[in-house]
C-alpha cells in the first residue's frame, strides 16, 4: 500500500469515487469535476491509497473548514473518505486492511504540516459508511450534531477552538398551480450531483407544470441560511435521504404531486 497526492494521472477514478465501472457514477462526472477544479483552488486537498499494483483503492478529501456546512477557526474539514469495497467490481473489496487508517493518518500529518489547529469530520450515528464511531476510534471528539450527522473533530492546538454546524432550515414556498422540485447541490458528492442532474432533465420533460429551483450550497449566503439543510424536494417533501432515487422514482413522485393540482 501506498498514499499519494492526487495528481491528473489518477483524476478519473477520484471523480467517481473509485467506481469507474458505474454508468451511474458516470452520469454527473462533469459536475464533480467543475467542483474539484474550482475548489482546489481554495485549498481542496486530496490523498489516495494504492494497491501495491499501483490501482487506487482508497481516497480522502478535505479542505479549509470556511467552504464547508461547519463554522471552526484555522481547521479542515473531511468531506469524504472511502475505501472501495465492492467484492464483485475492480478493484474488488478492500475494506478491513488498513487503508482508511492509513489515509486519515496522512491527512493528519498534512494539515499539521499546513499550520492548522485540527482537523474535523462529519460522520454518521449509525454504524455505516463514515461512521462517528470510526473517526472516535481513532482519536476524535465529538463537536456537534444534527439529528443522524454528528461533527467530531481531533485537536492538533491547545489553543484550538470546537468546530459546530451551521444550522439553517429549509421552508418550501409552494407556486400556485404548479408542482415546485427543489434541489440542493454543490458538485462535491456524486451522490448528489446524480439526484440533482436527474431532476433537473425530469423536470424539464413537464414544460409548463413543473417548477425547477436549483439552490447552489456553494454560495455562503446559501450554505449560512440553509446550513446542513440538503436533498431533492417535490413540494416539500424530501425524497433523497439515500442512494439517488431513480429517473422511474422521481417522475412517480412528481406525477403523484400533479394529480393533486386544481
Amino acid at each position: 500500500m501506498k498514499i499519494v497526492d492526487l495528481t491528473s494521472d489518477y483524476e478519473n477514478p477520484y471523480l467517481v469515487c473509485i467506481e469507474e465501472w458505474s454508468d451511474e457514477m458516470m452520469e454527473s462526472r462533469h459536475i464533480k469535476e467543475k467542483w474539484y477544479h474550482e475548489m482546489k483552488e481554495k485549498g481542496l486537498r486530496t490523498k489516495l491509497a494504492l494497491t501495491d499494483d499501483g490501482i487506487v483503492g482508497g481516497m480522502i478529501e478535505y479542505m479549509p473548514i470556511e467552504h464547508s456546512y461547519a463554522e471552526g477557526d484555522n481547521l479542515y474539514m473531511i468531506n469524504c473518505i472511502w475505501v472501495h469495497g465492492y467484492k464483485d467490481h475492480p478493484p474488488g473489496n478492500l475494506q478491513g486492511k488498513g487503508m482508511g487508517k492509513e489515509l486519515l493518518k496522512a491527512a493528519e500529518e498534512d494539515v499539521k504540516s499546513l499550520g492548522k489547529k485540527g482537523l474535523a469530520a462529519w460522520g454518521l450515528s449509525e454504524e455505516m459508511w463514515m461512521s462517528a464511531s470510526w473517526f472516535q476510534k481513532h482519536g476524535y471528539e465529538k463537536a456537534d450534531q444534527e439529528g443522524w450527522l454528528v461533527l467530531v473533530w481531533k485537536s492538533f492546538s491547545e489553543d484550538a477552538k470546537s468546530p459546530k454546524w451551521i444550522k439553517g432550515a429549509f421552508e418550501h414556498v409552494p407556486v400556485e398551480g404548479k408542482v415546485k422540485v427543489t434541489s440542493f447541490y454543490s458538485g462535491q458528492c456524486p451522490s448528489e450531483n446524480i439526484t440533482y442532474s436527474r431532476a433537473k432533465e425530469i423536470a424539464q420533460e413537464y414544460a409548463d407544470k413543473v417548477v425547477f429551483e436549483e439552490i447552489d450550497m456553494n454560495k455562503p449566503e446559501n450554505k449560512k441560511k440553509y446550513g446542513l439543510k440538503g436533498g431533492l424536494y417535490i413540494n416539500g417533501e424530501n425524497i433523497f435521504e439515500g442512494p439517488p432515487p431513480s429517473h422511474e422514482q422521481i417522475k412517480e413522485k412528481i406525477e403523484e404531486h400533479l394529480k393533486t393540482l386544481k
